[in-house]
C-alpha cells in the first residue's frame, strides 16, 4: 500500500484483521436487490440475447468452415440468453445483487455510446467516435482526470490506428 503519514485511513485499513475488515466490508456495501430486481434485471439480460440473436442471423450465419459474420455473435448471444435464463430460474434467491443505484445507469450508458460509435464508424470512420468512446468512459464512468482522460484516450486511438490501418491493412473504416 501507499506509504501514508500516520493516523490515515491506508493505516488504519493495514491494521485490521480479516474478519474486520470483511465485517467493515458488509457494514458498507450497498443494500441488496430483492427477487423482483432480480428478475428484472435477468429479463434485460434475455431480451438483449434474444435481440443480439435476431441481429446475428440476419447478417447470416454461414457454417464453421465458412463462417459468416453472424455466426460468432450468435454463439455469445445464444450464451447470454441461457445465462440471463438461468439466472432467472435459479437467481431468485440470490441475496449478493445490489440494489439499482444512480451508478446502475453505467453499464446502460456505456451500451449505448458503444452502439453510437459502431453507427458512427461506417460514415465517418473510427477515429472520431473512438476518442469520443474514451473520453466519455474514462471521464464519466471511471471518474479519472482529465489529464489521464486526454492522454489514454488519444494513445488508444493512435495505438488502434497503428496496429490496423497502419500494420494489419485492414478495411476498418478510417478518416486518414
Amino acid at each position: 500500500m501507499k506509504d501514508s503519514p500516520a493516523g490515515t485511513t491506508g493505516e488504519v485499513l493495514d491494521d485490521l484483521t480479516p474478519e474486520q475488515l470483511a465485517a467493515q466490508w458488509e457494514d458498507e456495501k450497498p443494500p441488496a436487490a430483492g427477487a423482483l430486481a432480480n428478475a428484472a434485471s435477468s429479463l434485460v439480460v434475455v431480451g438483449v440475447g434474444l435481440g443480439a440473436v435476431f441481429l446475428s442471423l440476419a447478417m447470416g450465419l454461414g457454417t464453421p468452415d465458412k463462417p459468416q459474420p453472424g455466426l460468432w455473435p450468435f454463439i455469445i448471444s445464444c450464451v447470454m440468453v441461457a445465462l440471463g435464463l438461468f439466472q432467472l430460474i435459479a437467481g431468485r434467491h440470490n441475496r449478493d445483487a445490489e440494489k439499482f443505484t444512480r451508478m446502475s445507469s453505467a453499464p446502460l450508458t456505456g451500451l449505448v455510446t458503444l452502439a453510437a460509435m459502431v453507427a458512427l464508424m461506417p460514415v465517418i470512420g473510427f477515429e472520431l467516435p473512438a476518442l469520443a468512446l474514451c473520453l466519455i468512459w474514462m471521464r464519466f464512468l471511471g471518474g479519472e482526470t482529465w489529464r489521464s482522460t486526454l492522454v489514454v484516450s488519444a494513445a488508444v486511438v493512435i495505438s488502434f490506428y497503428a496496429i490496423f490501418v497502419l500494420a494489419l491493412q485492414t478495411s476498418i473504416p478510417h478518416l486518414f
